[in-house]
């Protein structure tokens, strides 16, 4: 495969990655906004699906594409700008596993049993705030990433 090709595979995780990261965050956020259980329930809903295919492809590929270009820059720990890169994408993918997902899946548990016109319950809304802040590191993270796959810096 062309470095050219490995590379456009690697600008294209990004993009499913990040892409994916904000827009589900926004129009979650949105959705709770609401205060209708139907609405949230579906956007929590949306947000699982929408990792599991967006995300992790995403991951698949940038992680595939990345390894693959690293030689060409010394590997992953030839420069400080890949290694601290690198750790960003990989302790963005534990706050991943350890903590994002595994509260949008309580979220839904929760949400599931509930007719419609139920109010949001209080555990709900706790675990919303976990969500919101472990989200806005787990976007900043990755932010940090892609800003140094541009900058390269010494």
């Amino acid at each position: 495969m062309s470095p050219t090709t490995v590379k456009a595979i690697h600008l294209l995780g990004a993009v499913l990655f990040l892409g994916n990261i904000i827009v589900t965050a926004f129009w979650k956020t949105l959705a709770e906004r609401t205060g209708q259980l139907a609405v949230i329930r579906f956007a929590v809903s949306a947000t699982n699906w929408a990792d599991l295919v967006f995300t992790f492809g995403a991951i698949v590929l940038l992680a595939g594409a990345g390894h693959a270009m690293a030689p060409a820059f010394g590997g992953v720990t030839g420069s400080f700008w890949l290694t601290t890169a690198s750790g960003l994408f990989i302790a963005t993918g534990v706050l991943w596993l350890a903590v994002l997902v595994p509260v949008q899946w309580k979220q839904a548990r929760l949400l599931a049993p509930l007719p419609d016109d139920a109010p949001v319950p209080q555990a709900y809304r706790r675990l919303a705030l976990v969500w919101t802040a472990a989200g806005a590191l787990a976007t900043l993270m990755p932010l940090a990433a892609a800003w140094l796959m541009v900058a390269k810096p010494v």
